[in-house]
């Protein structure tokens, strides 16, 4: 195993050897030599392609996409048809009550939830 740190986008991308040994058998060098190359290609993305997390509105859109919901799947939550639409247009903001029970209806992080988002106007 001859691995440095990944400091460039060239040591990135000279990461190839990764993609050889990823299914190595554990417990031999190849699989100890993957793991270590994992972290340090993890370590790398974190810090120069951090991924955000989505926005409220964001969230919820992805969790109905993923359960197959539609708007008006959200009524008892939110209140109403419109106020669906509202919401989801970014018309009006969440409030503390829907807030918790889309949390508990879509099952999403209230830390997602409770963040701040911008209205269109």
């Amino acid at each position: 195993m001859n691995s440095k740190p990944i400091k460039t986008e060239s040591d990135y991308r000279a990461l190839q050897r990764f993609d050889k040994i990823f299914d190595a058998i554990i417990g031999t060098p190849e699989s100890d030599e993957a793991d270590i190359l994992g972290l340090m290609i993890d370590e790398y993305e974190k810090k120069h392609s951090p991924i955000e997390a989505p926005d409220p509105i964001e969230a919820i859109k992805i969790r109905m996409e993923e359960m197959q919901l539609k708007q008006i799947d959200l009524v008892e939550a939110i209140g109403g048809k419109s106020r669906v639409s509202e919401i989801l247009n970014r018309k009006r903001k969440l409030t503390v009550d829907m807030i918790r029970k889309l949390t508990q209806r879509l099952s999403l992080s209230p830390e997602i939830s409770i963040s701040d988002y911008k209205l269109v106007k």
